[in-house]
């Protein structure tokens, strides 16, 4: 008895028609489109930094770096301020993540025990806050009647706990720890704390990387509260400074002068748009190097912290 193989056999490529092809073209095309257009910008900020001033200055720079050059760095890093800024930075970044970690966490995970009566009263309390705010001045008064006015707890404390964040974690242990496994530990002989610690913490690493980038960009990127609550220019973070380089150096050539002034304040314009692109190549840099890290929970996450439940 002989088995007749069939004569026609599956393959993708068969049923692939022309109308797909096509489709699959300009999917493609217009994907590769849209990829340069947003990333682009940051291409060329990136080859500006790496230029002349009067190639910049002049508009040559356009897909490569002409006449290549550090002196937009070396302006930079000549500035003290800019030196002290970025380990201000780093210093309210660190602290600042620690801290929200610290009670982000516990209350997340506080409200999400199912045997908490009052979870729900008291999370209609966080969540009002999300809407309706005390205001920018009631907010400073309580700043400067707490004595935290200069000093680097007054970019930490007011902003530690991110209602939106803290919803997410809040989402992750319900979702994620199941009730067996603390029925379990109890069992033998574990108390809340200890389950907390090392049972719970353990199994948050997604969600833990992605309170860690949340907040460690946005003590980075903030400027505005050091505006407000900040007046010595040494304890500055590193915004603030590129901020002020940038505002001095557009004031400084506003208004007539001699003709005889005009070649170096040419020069000093050129050397302050160089140093525009070098700033914020500066300012970026730790983000783009820490992202890679912790993009690979940042998906898983996110989506188990929002999608269920």
């Amino acid at each position: 008895m002989s088995i007749h193989k069939p004569a026609f056999k599956y393959s993708p490529a068969v049923i692939h028609s022309g109308g797909d092809c096509f489709f699959d073209i300009l999917l493609f095309f217009i994907l590769t489109v849209v990829f340069l257009i947003a990333v682009y910008p940051l291409y060329f900020v990136i080859i500006a930094s790496f230029s002349s001033p009067k190639a910049v200055a002049g508009g040559k720079v356009v897909f490569f770096p002409v006449d290549i050059s550090f002196e937009g760095y070396g302006k930079v890093f000549e500035n003290k301020q800019v030196v002290s800024g970025f380990f201000n930075s780093i210093i309210i970044t660190v602290a600042g993540t620690l801290t929200s970690l610290f009670i982000t966490l516990p209350t997340a995970y506080s409200l999400s025990r199912r045997d908490f009566g009052g979870s729900k009263f008291v999370m209609s309390f966080y969540i009002v806050t999300m809407f309706i705010s005390g205001g920018l001045i009631p907010t400073y008064l309580v700043i400067r009647n707490l004595g935290m006015l200069d000093k680097i707890w007054s970019l930490i404390l007011p902003g530690a706990l991110g209602v939106y964040n803290m919803i997410v974690a809040r989402t992750f242990f319900k979702t994620s720890i199941p009730d067996e496994l603390l029925e379990a530990a109890r069992i033998d002989g574990c108390n809340d704390f200890h389950f907390f610690f090392r049972m719970v913490l353990p199994l948050s690493g997604a969600i833990i990387a992605i309170l860690v980038l949340y907040y460690g960009i946005g003590h980075w990127n903030a400027y505005f509260s050091a505006l407000l609550y900040i007046s010595t220019p040494e304890k500055y973070p590193l915004q603030v400074v590129l901020r002020s380089i940038l505002i001095q150096n557009s004031l400084s050539y506003q208004g007539a002068v001699p003709p005889q002034q005009m070649a170096e304040l040419e020069q000093r314009r050129q050397i302050a748009e160089l140093m525009k692109y070098s700033l914020i190549i500066i300012s970026s840099l730790p983000v783009i190097i820490v992202y890679p890290f912790v993009q690979k929970y940042f998906v898983k996450g996110v989506m188990i912290g929002s999608v269920k439940g």
